[in-house]
């Protein structure tokens, strides 16, 4: 009974919690007690229903106190959810508007909270404690000076500045200040919540770092036990195998500053991110290898070098949520050896969550927590199942299918709730993985332990395993280049969220359903697809995304896909292609490379295809279209032989002649002047490039849109001869700033008027007109 007690009070706990998060996430947090107050009320009515029906079960106090913790929970999350105190370093972040461009340059004192990492953009980042500010250039206000701060900064700095950095380490960076912004399109990442949950609410983009005392880098700590072990695998190793097997041993966080990002990303495409996430597999190595050397001592010492073995594991890696997870897993099973009981694997795995939470309540948001977590119960409920399945098969070939099977039934639908995509070949990719990830974790555990007595030692011990890393790494490459090595299903909503978990636990606790497993399965595949395809069979409607320079314009009409312009390759990456996957797009039916800047002539126009590259190496495109050649550009060709190599069709537009895309017809003005026509639901769209006043005064002269609903633009100036042509009853500017002449000619002929930096992506829909991504907090004199 004792036991059952426990495992509901965790329970309450955990869900508790959990419908904080929830509620956090849509509410920020205002209706936190009201929250509270409903979980208890639930909780006061179970304890006097329940033991109606459970006689023998819980007793009714046991019950009342579950309440109580229903009750509590909420409130302590709330409690403990960041906030920018008085002297917070974001407090003294200068408000910037787009007239007003001056950076803040400061200088900030602080202590490294954090081992660095290489970005994609090739930057070193890392978490700075905050002390001290002093401003360089100030912004209308006299420069502070050694003001005195507190708060956490997200920093990054230039690669070879980050040289040598360590945790615990007090630097000075000098830089620019800035607040995070919410997201401006759909589907793209939000850093300004990143940061949040981090705690941080400013970042620095550091330019120099120096460090103000010559006797910080000389003190001891983990990062210099890391870097032996680093060193003396990479030595034999090489870049990237021996970084990859360090991070196999120890985890990527512990040596991300030399594990490239584009690496990263590929294990993480095919399933193989755990891979690289120091957790339960590497705690089973190392309990392993103590038992098999202490096997003749007492178990107390067994239990003593354990539990050292773990903490050291523990300040190697240093105290994340899926390490500690597996710890305090691994000190519960030394526990019960200890006390020569059997171990409970689920309630080690339930009291850890407890513990962890009660440390953190905010882990309950953290992504590797909730995966760490859902992964291990997957393997404790669902494999014993799997292998029973299975028995046809020898047990190594049943354990290595039933693995990556149970954890991808319960990690699966968090997935797709937060990155609207599934990978089909990663449990066949974990299958085939898994006899080299088991080989060169045993070698990186024997060869770490080598290079801290001898370094020569660990590379020499280290050196065998460079084939088994490079196959993998080529595994993980080869798989993520198949086609459709990813899906995109779209967005699911949180009742599909929950409503699947609902249906993996139904077939995990009643025995009824484990015996028709496969008809769970097949209203788990309807919950995702008969929604996703209803609404892309229904929805049409007009995005324009809020991107830099040339408008970026997606069409989602009934399923077929229209995108006009890519962006160059950060937006393609981080903006178009976020906002497809969300939209669950696997193909796009027509592209349209249009209004790109005209470059000098001789001046190759590459730069501007590689967003379209970008686009092209994840989703292909069955039709493109695209503008006559410019000047003596040579990348047509390149252009033409990718998009064929993806089996579409490539043409040219040619002036004058409309182009049906689905129910849209598309048509180039004049094959000198950037501008497209769009007629969209019997509505006329302008998308204009960067044209010269003598070039818009010549476009005014040729058109013929009397009747223009829409000009999409990058903000320059519009001349007013041209704007009395068109006379747009929605503007719509793709840029950081908006021309104030423009602005006050646009005004006086009543036209509503749209700007991408301020608004975000602007949405249109027949039913439901014109939608902003962003709320309109700024006052209209921030468009000039």
């Amino acid at each position: 009974m004792a036991a059952v007690g426990g495992i509901i009070l965790c329970l309450a706990y955990i869900v508790g919690l959990l419908s904080a998060a929830v509620m956090s996430s849509v509410a920020e947090g205002r209706f936190s007690f009201i929250l509270a107050l409903g979980l208890g009320g639930l909780g006061l009515a179970a304890a006097f229903i329940i033991p109606r029906f459970w006689r023998t079960g819980a007793p009714r106090r046991l019950w009342l106190t579950a309440a109580t913790v229903l009750f509590l929970a909420p409130l302590y999350f709330q409690l403990t959810v960041p906030q920018p105190g008085k002297n917070d370093i974001s407090q003294f972040v200068a408000a910037q508007t787009s007239g007003n461009v001056q950076e803040q340059i400061v200088t900030v004192r602080g202590k490294i909270a954090s081992t660095p990492r290489l970005t994609r953009s090739k930057r070193a980042q890392f978490w700075l404690n905050a002390n001290q500010l002093s401003e360089v250039a100030g912004i209308d206000k006299p420069a502070r000076v050694g003001q005195s701060v507190t708060g956490k900064l997200y920093v990054t700095v230039p690669l070879l500045q980050a040289t040598g950095l360590n945790s615990g380490e007090e630097i000075d960076v000098t830089g620019s200040l800035y607040k995070p912004k919410p997201p401006a399109n759909p589907g793209s990442f939000d850093f300004q919540a990143y940061l949040a949950k981090e705690g941080a609410f400013a970042g620095l983009t550091g330019r120099s770092v120096s460090i103000p005392d010559e006797r910080a880098g000389s003190r001891w700590g983990w990062w210099r036990i890391r870097q032996r072990i680093l060193r003396s695998q990479a030595s034999k190793l090489g870049i990237p195998e021996g970084p990859f097997v360090s991070a196999m041993v120890l985890g990527s966080q512990a040596v991300n500053l030399y594990l490239p990002a584009a690496l990263r990303d590929e294990f993480a495409k095919v399933g193989l991110a755990h891979a690289l996430a120091a957790s339960g597999f590497q705690v089973s190595l190392i309990l392993a290898i103590v038992g098999s050397l202490t096997g003749r001592l007492s178990a107390r010492a067994k239990f003593g070098y354990g539990v050292a073995a773990l903490l050291i594991f523990l300040g190697l890696t240093g105290p994340q949520a899926p390490v500690l997870r597996a710890v305090i897993m691994g000190i519960a099973a030394l526990t019960a050896m200890v006390q020569e009981r059997k171990s409970k694997p689920f309630g080690s795995l339930l009291l850890a969550a407890t513990i962890l939470l009660l440390i953190n309540p905010l882990w309950i948001q953290d992504l590797s927590f909730q995966l760490s977590f859902l992964a291990t119960l997957g393997l404790l409920t669902t494999v014993p199942a799997l292998m029973k399945r299975l028995d046809w098969l020898p047990p190594v070939l049943a354990g290595a299918i039933a693995l990556p099977i149970a954890a991808s039934i319960w990690t699966l639908p968090l997935q797709l709730y937060v990155f609207n995509v599934v990978s089909p070949y990663s449990i066949l990719v974990n299958v085939i993985a898994t006899p080299l990830i088991t080989i060169i974790s045993i070698g990186g555990f024997i060869s770490a332990l080598a290079g801290l007595i001898w370094p020569l030692a660990g590379s020499a011990i280290a050196w065998p395993l460079y084939y088994p890393a490079h196959w993998l790494i080529k595994l993980a490459e080869f798989c993520g280049q198949l086609p459709g090595n990813s899906v995109a299903v779209g967005a699911i909503a949180l009742w599909q969220l929950i409503a699947l978990y609902g249906l993996i636990a139904i077939v995990w606790l009643w025995h009824w359903w484990q015996r028709r497993w496969w008809l769970a399965g097949l209203i788990a595949i309807s919950l995702v697809v008969f929604p996703v395809w209803y609404s892309k069979t229904t929805l049409f409607q007009v995005t324009v995304l809020a991107t830099p320079g040339e408008p970026v314009l997606i069409i989602q009409d009934q399923g077929k896909i229209t995108l006009v312009n890519s962006g160059d390759t950060n937006t393609a990456r981080f903006t178009v292609l976020p906002f497809l996957q969300q939209q669950g797009v696997n193909q796009i039916d027509a592209a349209i490379r249009c209004c790109t800047p005209r470059l000098a002539k001789g001046t190759d126009t590459q730069v501007t295809n590689n967003g379209w590259s970008a686009i092209l190496k994840r989703l292909p495109i069955a039709n493109f279209y695209n503008e006559p050649a410019i000047g003596d550009s040579t990348s047509q060709p390149n252009l033409e032989s990718a998009v064929q190599s993806r089996k579409g069709t490539y043409q040219t537009l040619a002036a004058g002649r409309s182009v049906e895309t689905g129910s849209t017809d598309v048509k180039l003005i004049d094959a000198d002047l950037p501008a497209l026509q769009l007629q969209i639901q019997g509505q006329n769209w302008l998308l204009l490039g960067n044209l010269q006043p003598d070039q818009q005064n010549q476009l005014a002269t040729k058109t013929r849109l009397s009747n223009l609903q829409v000009l999409a633009w990058s903000g320059e100036r519009l001349t007013d001869d041209l704007l009395k042509v068109l006379k747009p009853s929605v503007a719509i500017a793709s840029s950081s700033s908006v021309d104030p002449d423009t602005v006050t000619a646009l005004r006086r002929n009543k036209t509503q008027l749209f700007w991408t930096n301020r608004d975000g992506a602007i949405q249109w829909s027949p039913k439901g007109g014109f939608e902003t991504t962003l709320e309109l907090t700024e006052n209209e004199a921030s468009l000039l």
